[in-house]
């Protein structure tokens, strides 16, 4: 059950079902990370054939709430594609999804490719704009998850939600301080986007390095999600999330 062939299917008969299942580690609790890498890899493939296409990547768990909350010690990515992409000012549908979280994230478009070794400077100089994003996560997973799960089920990758008006990183203040105020039905959070490894542009680079590891790299005009600045928060139908970053105009998404 914990070949890659086998964890893509289960992940897709899950989110089809909108029924989780069970953590692969609680099945192999040595499952490694490439194999759990190749199965994202087919999810995505099969995605791409039903005539989904990729758009980018998202991080995950580069700060240290996110990592803390589910007891994992190193970042993972995910690869978002045109489906998860949720059209400015449309409500999210929950009843697509099993068990959907919102987190404020930096969106950053790509005006040139990146590859290799990357540095700090070389990820900002290939930036084009910075936007406000939600992300909506959602894990195919019923109970507790180990670093493999979480790479598998490509990141709880779900829906994304994006601001229409970005800004150059060059007009905005250093983005290690950059200031972000999350406003949820629970109340509101604050962080700034040095919550994201320093910096969002190490995770960047982080990124970068472990694409090149599997012989990929990231594309002129990918979107890339830097990782959630705070703790993810649950929603429901009525449920509304509003993103205010220092600069950048607020990002709203209504639930139904």
């Amino acid at each position: 059950m914990t070949a890659p062939e086998q964890m893509s299917a289960a992940l897709l008969d899950a989110q089809r079902g909108r029924v989780p299942i069970a953590a692969f580690t609680r099945i192999n609790p040595f499952l490694d990370v490439e194999s759990a890498y190749r199965a994202q890899a087919m999810t995505i493939e099969h995605r791409r054939q039903s005539g989904d296409r990729v758009i980018g990547a998202k991080l995950g768990l580069t700060s240290k709430v996110k990592r803390l909350a589910l007891g994992i010690n190193e970042p993972v990515y995910g690869r978002l594609t045109s489906s998860m992409l949720l059209p400015l000012g449309e409500q999210l549908q929950l009843s697509g999804l099993i068990s959907a979280r919102a987190e404020p994230e930096l969106a950053f478009v790509l005006g040139r490719s990146l590859s290799g070794d990357v540095t700090v400077n070389d990820v900002l100089n290939a930036v084009d704009v910075v936007l406000p994003a939600i992300e909506i996560a959602d894990s195919r997973f019923a109970g507790p998850i180990r670093l493999p799960d979480s790479i598998a089920d490509n990141a709880g990758a779900a829906r994304i939600a994006i601001g229409s008006r970005g800004r150059n990183p060059s007009d905005l203040v250093d983005l290690s301080v950059l200031g972000c105020v999350f406003r949820h039905p629970g109340g509101l959070d604050t962080a700034a986007c040095g919550a994201v490894m320093g910096h969002p542009a190490i995770a960047i680079c982080w990124l970068v390095h472990a694409l090149a590891r599997r012989g990929e790299h990231l594309e002129q005009g990918e979107i890339i999600l830097s990782g959630g600045l705070t703790a993810s928060v649950r929603l429901r139908p009525g449920d509304t999330v509003i993103v205010e970053f220092d600069g950048l105009d607020p990002l709203l998404v209504s639930c139904s």
